[in-house]
């Protein structure tokens, strides 16, 4: 199974934090899951990393290649398909952030693991 790791999912794997529910945890543990990072995850982490919204990530996000790799999951570039999706996606939700990650999901035809349900209003498939 492939699947996308939204941003905050990234961020509470990496803080251990206890938001991240138990089977999602053996999910991104498992061998069976090809777990993928979308490098928009890192632009949202550095730009809250530089405006002070997560200090805690400032070294995180200084070996973001390294530390994605390390936990054995998978880099997602952004194409220009990507960022034509997340501008034509029908839809409320604001944040270009989510906006790409849910163009991502849908042009990479992989799920998402997000607990955003608006994400699902795209047409994505979300796990949580």
């Amino acid at each position: 199974m492939n699947v996308l790791l939204d941003t905050h999912a990234l961020i509470w794997w990496w803080a251990n934090d206890p938001r991240l529910p138990e089977p999602l945890r053996e999910i991104l543990e498992a061998d069976e899951a090809t777990v993928y990072v979308s490098a928009i995850s890192a632009l949202e982490i550095a730009i809250k990393v530089r405006l002070g919204r997560l200090p805690e990530m400032e070294q995180r996000i200084l070996e973001f290649r390294r530390g994605v790799s390390d936990d054995g999951f998978h880099h997602l570039n952004m194409h220009e398909e990507h960022a034509r999706r997340a501008g034509l996606l029908r839809g409320e939700h604001r944040d270009p952030f989510d906006r790409v990650l849910a163009a991502q999901s849908l042009h990479e035809q992989m799920p998402i693991m997000t607990n955003d349900r608006q994400l699902a209003g795209f047409g994505c498939e979300v796990i949580w």
